[in-house]
């Protein structure tokens, strides 16, 4: 043996061994003593172009530790890996890629742009898989699944027909959360929240005084509002008030409503029902009261509209820099509060501020889906590992609205429903013409100077109104029918993954490995993913897809701070295995770690841990250097070798049973102590002093060598190699030895 281990050395060769022997395909006979289970985890999937970050270093370690144990056990175990198309963040990148080119979206037609993204994803799709592969995972490639993958969209198109067929698909004109730059709507699930000082402006609107973040919106005031109990404004409730604009005179009525707070501001609330949710409930309520017919001040693109008159076309912001300085000439600007708190929604992916604004959308009724999960987890069916998260998932499930699955991306599955042209003229869309020009109004317009087959092969987006007539189908209807431009969320896809996948994997995969065991991801998609795997995996097959639920927490900084690239804290995974060894990585993330709680990590993690892969190496190599294999022919007992079978008895239990109980951390930190503290330091000694023999040194290293396996599979193949090249184990691979017997 070389007196170091050199984790560059071996772990290539290492991987190339399982690799070879196809170990990680549940197809494969080893000769490990059957238990007549199943064991089956799905992958959370990957952005397939993106390289990997510590949180997925963490996904991978811990999947990875329970495969490999309940491979060892003897059950049929399967780790089907897979990776994600990633939607909005992968067309978000896309179009960075367009900007440095002086292009955007906007220059090319619907089909050209997704064929280029999908050239770009292909390009780059082998950085996620390369970088798994490189963490140790013992999935089946053989299996491997994406997103996009056409047996993928066909079941996720056959679970949209079977929801439209039982009456759970809707399309309603509602107020979303809109991205400008993104260009698409989100989820209330989708959005951040943020608390920032933001100016709060008092403006006069005729005999009172509103206050307001958002002047530019006036232009959409539909009505006032005050607290029905309000004494202040008794007089006024049910009146029409001649409110001065910039430019015109508007008539408002004032409505008494308890949404109103009379706390905030002057007590008195405009109400402008395509800029704001509460507005929006307000006009629903109580639009029999309100002549005014709402109408957009902002568009998609986040400029103000034609109804704000001379500010049309400036980006809002800009506008109400212009809009308060023109209300303080007018002296309709009472004051300004400068120093107002205010909480307000974000973009997930780009950070800009979401604008709320009408969109006809398709909707999925949850109600239907969310009460069998209730009931499952009333019940017990289903764990959640993770202090606190099952009640965070339970009070989900109590206040879900319905989903809203519509994108106004390119970059997905495209929604199959299709208008006819004959029966709605009006359809709002935008296209590419046959000289590179963007057109755009209504369809009844543009068919006088183009034909509809243009038209359609140069589609960009379309906007049916909510009275349009549609049907589903997955092919082309007619000649006179185009196909709808929005596509599926892309949660909407990965809700169903753990069916779809084994539905188009391997024949007979789904009845084999379904439902799944282990859904193993970060507690901050729970409500995203995790909830919704929940809901429609019960809705397509009537079980729910997994049993038990193991949130990790987020990985931070030794410091305890969550890592940023404006911090430069950020640790590379796949950096941190080239210095230190994959093994040191994966036990650095998984010791001390608990469900649902963050761990800090840091070089003296990673060098700790790469002092345990040292420790391995210099043990085995010191009981080989010193081990007489003629006395292991002839075995004499020694005084201490049944005080030591009892301690390797009880730590195989331990470890057992941690693992069964998915203490994955305190396994790992056990194992450490015991493999460091008392096999090293204190029998290691002992066999040099004649106390233990040679033979129960051998079978403890052997011992631990299978108990550290699922977290360290390198340094311990490749010792489990060396000790089999010298004769002293049986097996060819340590990576399909039967788990130690416990009874």
């Amino acid at each position: 043996m070389d007196k170091k281990y050199n984790h560059q050395q071996h772990e290539a060769n290492i991987a190339q061994l399982w690799e070879k022997h196809q170990v990680f395909n549940p197809d494969t006979e080893i000769d490990v003593p059957k238990t007549g289970k199943t064991f089956t985890i799905i992958m959370p999937p990957p952005n397939a172009n993106d390289p990997l970050h510590i949180g997925h270093a963490m996904f991978i370690s811990i999947e990875d530790i329970l495969i490999r144990y309940h491979r060892m056990l003897g059950d049929d175990t399967l780790w089907l890996p897979s990776t994600d198309h990633a939607g909005i963040e992968t067309q978000y990148v896309f179009e960075k890629k367009l900007k440095k080119k002086g292009q955007s979206r906007f220059n090319f037609d619907r089909d050209t742009l997704y064929q280029k993204i999908w050239e770009y994803v292909q390009e780059n799709s082998k950085v996620a898989i390369n970088q798994i592969k490189k963490l140790g995972a013992s999935a089946d490639w053989s299996r491997y699944k994406f997103t996009l993958d056409a047996d993928i969209v066909d079941s996720v198109l056959t679970t949209f027909e079977k929801l439209a067929q039982e009456n759970l698909i809707y399309r309603a004109n509602r107020l979303v959360n809109y991205c400008t730059k993104c260009g698409t709507a989100f989820s209330e699930l989708e959005i951040n929240h943020q608390e920032q000082i933001t100016p709060l402006y008092y403006l006069k609107y005729g005999p009172l005084t509103i206050a307001t973040t958002r002047p530019e919106t006036k232009f959409a005031d539909v009505a006032l509002a005050v607290h029905p109990d309000d004494q202040r404004y008794q007089q006024y409730i049910g009146q029409t008030l001649e409110v001065l604009g910039l430019f015109k005179t508007y008539h408002l009525p004032v409505i008494a409503d308890e949404f109103v707070d009379p706390k905030f501001g002057t007590g008195v609330v405009k109400i402008t029902p395509y800029h704001d949710h509460n507005d929006f409930a307000f006009w629903k309520r109580r639009q029999t009261k309100i002549n005014l017919v709402p109408e957009k001040a902002i568009d998609y693109a986040g400029r103000l509209t034609s109804i704000a008159g001379k500010y049309q076309n400036l980006k809002a912001h800009i506008a109400r820099e212009q809009i308060v300085k023109d209300l303080a000439a007018k002296k309709l600007l009472v004051k300004t509060d400068d120093k107002y708190k205010n909480t307000i929604s974000t973009c997930y992916r780009c950070g800009r501020p979401i604008e709320p604004l009408p969109l006809t959308q398709f909707y999925i009724k949850v109600k239907p889906l969310v009460e069998p999960v209730q009931t499952a987890l009333a019940n017990n069916e289903i764990q959640v590992y993770g202090a606190g998260h099952d009640k965070i998932l339970k009070h989900w499930l109590e206040i879900l609205q319905d989903w809203n699955i519509s994108r106004q991306i390119v970059w997905g599955i495209r929604i199959p429903v299709w208008y006819d042209t004959t029966t709605n003229p009006n359809i709002q869309l935008t296209y590419i013409n046959q000289r590179g020009e963007k057109l755009g109004g209504e369809l009844h317009e543009l068919l006088k100077i183009d034909s509809l087959i243009n038209i359609k092969t140069g589609l960009q987006t379309l906007s049916a109104p909510i009275e349009a007539k549609y049907i589903i189908s997955r092919q082309d209807p007619g000649s006179n029918f185009i196909q709808e431009t929005d596509t599926f969320d892309t949660w909407f896809s990965s809700s169903q993954w753990p069916v779809v996948t084994l539905k188009n994997t391997q024949p007979g995969d789904f009845s084999r490995f379904y439902p799944t065991n282990v859904m193993e991801t970060g507690y901050d998609i729970l409500m995203f993913w995790v909830m919704r795997m929940l809901m429609m995996g019960n809705f397509i097959t009537e079980q729910m897809p997994f049993k038990d639920i193991y949130l990790h927490g987020l990985i931070r900084d030794n410091k305890g701070q969550k890592m940023s690239k404006s911090k430069g804290n950020v640790v590379n995974p796949i950096e941190i295995t080239e210095k230190y060894g994959t093994d040191a990585l994966r036990m650095a993330l998984i010791i001390r770690s608990v469900a649902g709680l963050d761990k800090s990590v840091g070089d003296p993690d990673f060098k700790a841990a790469r002092n345990l892969t040292n420790k391995m190496w210099n043990a085995t190599r010191f009981i080989l250097i010193t081990l007489d294999k003629d006395g292991l022919k002839n075995p004499t007992k020694l005084p201490l070798d049944d005080q030591f079978d009892r301690k390797l008895a009880k730590i195989i239990i331990l470890i057992t049973g941690h693992l069964n109980q998915l203490r994955l951390g305190l396994a790992a930190e056990t194992l450490y102590s015991e493999f460091w503290h008392w096999f090293c330091d204190e029998c290691i000694e002992q066999a040099k002093n004649q106390q233990l023999s040679q033979q129960k040194i051998l079978t403890g290293l052997s011992t631990f060598l299978i108990l550290f396996h699922p977290f360290m599979p390198f340094i311990t193949e490749k010792l489990w190699q060396i000790l089999k090249d010298e004769q002293l184990v049986a097996g060819e691979l340590l990576a399909t030895q039967a788990w130690p017997d416990n009874s």
